[in-house]
C-alpha cells in the first residue's frame, strides 16, 4: 500500500484566515477538529478534481479550511453544515455567490434521492470522528449518487475500509465498502495539523464506484449478512458461524474454493467472498452470461399485429418492431420503485429503468408478460397488472409498442442481480426533476413511459 505519510517532513502549519467562523470554539460532543494546514487543505481540494465539475459537495465544511481551496472551480458547490453556529455564517459569507450553496442539515440524515439529478457528484470533506462511518454508510450505501469521495477520516477507519486480505486492519468493513467501491489510500496526516490536536493520526482516502463487470454477479443483501456472521467472532473458523451450505455443505463450499475446511474469515479476498454469497444463493461458475440472443420474440408491424417470429439477437440488429411490457411499482406512499439495469443487459445497460420491464415473449399478452416480468425481476408474485397506457413503437421506445402497466406493492423488493444492479423508491417529483435533468441517465423507453404516466 502506497501512500503520502506527511509525518516523514513534518506538518507546514499556517492557520486558515479571513473566515468569519474563526472564533468558534470546536465542539468535543460532535467530533469537531478543524483543519489549520494551508498546504494539507489546498492538496485534498485538488483530489477531487473540482475545477469545471458539475456538483461537488463538500461535508462538514467547518471554518471553510477546505471551503477557500473549492470556491469558484466547480460549477457548483454545495456546503453541508450540521453546526447550527457554522451553517449561518457559511451562509453570509457566500450570500453573495450563486455557484455556493450552504445547507443547514446533518449529512447522516439527508435525503439523497433529489440529488441523482445533478449527475455523478463528487464528495470532500474533513469528516467528524463521531460521525465519520455514518455518513460514508449514508452516502456510499447503493444506490448512490456519488461518483467519485476525498475524505478524511482518523487512520484507522481509513486502513480499514483500504485494506486487503492478509493486512492486520482487513474485516468485514474492508468488504462491505469494496464490493462496490475501489478504495484507496491517500496520505496520513498527523494531528498537529488540526485544532484542537485529536489524540491520533488521521489519513486521506479517495472512494470510486467499482466496475460490476469486475465481479460475477450476486446477491448483496445475502453478501453482506454472511460477511458480517463470518467476522462476528474473528477467531473462530468460518464452518462454525455460517448458516448450512447447501450443495453438499461447507466441506463442499471450501472445496470450490481451494481453501482449508478450517478457514477462518479473514483469509479470504473479496472474490472468494462474492463465490460464497453465490454458493448459497445456488449459483456456479465464475461468469454469468445474461441475455440468450437465442430468445425468440414476435415481430410485428406498425399496427402491431404479429407477423413473424425472429431471435432477441436479430429484432435488435436489425431494429424490427417488437412488443414490450413496463411496470411501475407503487408502494402506499406513492413513491415508484426505480431499478439500474444490469451490466449484463443487451440494451441500455446500467441505465435507470421501470420498476420491471421486459420484451414479450412469442405468443405472449402483455398481460401475462407483465405478471412473469414482475416475478423474474423483483421477486413479485402478483395475479394482475392495471393497464396505464399503450405507446407506439418508435426510435423513443427502441422500436417497442409498448403497454404501461402497475402493480402496488409495500414489501420488499428482491432484484434479480442478473437483471438489476440496484434500485430505490423515488419520489415522482424526484423522478421529474431528474428525467428533465439528466435523460441520458433513462432506457429510452422508461422515459417515453414517464411522460405517459404524467399526462
Amino acid at each position: 500500500m502506497r501512500f503520502r505519510d506527511l509525518r516523514r517532513s513534518g506538518p507546514q502549519t499556517r492557520a486558515v484566515s479571513n473566515t468569519p467562523a474563526m472564533k468558534f470554539k470546536p465542539r468535543k460532543s460532535m467530533g469537531q477538529n478543524f483543519l489549520q494546514d494551508e498546504e494539507v487543505s489546498r492538496w485534498i481540494a485538488d483530489q477531487i478534481q473540482p475545477d469545471d465539475a458539475d456538483l461537488v459537495v463538500e461535508v462538514g465544511p467547518g471554518m471553510g479550511a477546505l471551503t477557500k481551496h473549492l470556491v469558484g472551480r466547480p460549477k457548483k458547490l454545495v456546503l453541508i453544515e450540521k453546526d447550527s453556529t457554522l451553517a449561518p455564517e457559511l451562509t453570509a459569507q457566500f450570500a453573495e455567490r450563486t455557484d455556493v450553496e450552504v445547507i443547514h442539515n446533518d449529512a447522516t440524515r439527508i435525503d439523497l434521492r433529489p440529488w441523482f439529478r445533478h449527475g455523478p457528484l463528487r464528495m470532500v470533506g474533513n469528516l467528524p470522528y463521531s460521525v465519520g462511518t455514518e455518513i460514508l454508510k449514508h452516502w456510499l450505501g447503493t444506490p448512490s449518487p456519488v461518483g467519485s469521495a476525498v475524505f478524511m477520516l482518523q487512520k484507522e477507519v481509513c486502513l480499514r475500509l483500504a485494506a486487503q486480505r492478509g493486512e492486520d486492519a482487513y474485516g468485514a468493513l474492508s468488504l462491505l465498502v469494496q464490493k462496490d467501491w475501489n478504495v484507496e489510500m491517500l496520505r496520513i496526516v498527523p494531528p498537529e495539523v488540526f485544532t484542537p490536536r485529536p489524540k491520533v493520526d488521521s489519513a486521506v482516502i479517495r472512494l470510486t464506484p467499482r466496475d460490476p463487470a469486475t465481479l460475477p454477479v450476486f446477491d448483496h443483501v445475502l453478501f453482506d449478512r454472511l460477511v458480517r456472521m463470518g467476522f462476528s467472532q474473528r477467531r473462530k473458523q468460518l464452518k462454525n458461524l455460517m448458516p448450512e451450505a447447501p450443495n453438499g455443505g461447507f466441506e463442499a463450499l471450501t472445496q470450490a474454493l481451494g481453501v482449508s475446511a478450517t478457514v477462518r474469515a479473514e483469509e479470504l479476498a473479496l472474490d472468494q467472498w462474492v463465490a460464497i454469497a453465490r454458493w448459497y444463493e445456488n449459483r456456479h461458475g465464475s461468469t454469468d452470461a445474461g441475455q440468450k440472443a437465442s430468445e425468440i420474440f414476435d415481430v410485428v408491424n406498425d399496427k402491431n399485429e404479429v407477423i413473424s417470429q425472429r431471435t432477441r439477437g436479430e429484432v435488435h440488429a436489425q431494429k424490427l418492431l417488437h412488443r414490450a411490457v413496463h411496470i411501475f411499482v407503487v408502494n402506499k406512499r406513492g413513491q415508484i420503485y426505480l431499478q439500474q439495469r444490469s451490466h449484463l443487459k443487451d440494451v441500455s445497460p446500467m441505465k435507470w429503468d421501470s420498476s420491471a420491464a421486459g420484451h414479450l415473449d412469442a405468443g405472449e399478452s402483455y398481460a401475462v408478460a407483465a405478471v412473469r416480468e414482475l416475478a423474474e425481476e423483483v421477486g413479485l408474485e402478483v395475479e394482475s397488472t392495471a393497464l396505464v397506457a399503450e405507446i407506439p413503437a418508435g426510435e423513443n421506445t427502441d422500436h417497442e409498442f409498448v403497454q404501461l402497466r402497475v402493480a402496488q406493492h409495500d414489501g420488499p423488493i428482491k432484484c434479480l442481480p442478473e437483471e438489476i444492479a440496484t434500485g430505490a423508491w423515488f419520489k415522482p417529483e424526484d423522478i421529474s426533476a431528474w428525467v428533465e435533468a439528466r435523460p441520458q441517465d433513462f432506457a429510452k423507453g422508461f422515459v417515453t413511459c414517464w411522460k405517459a404516466w404524467k399526462k
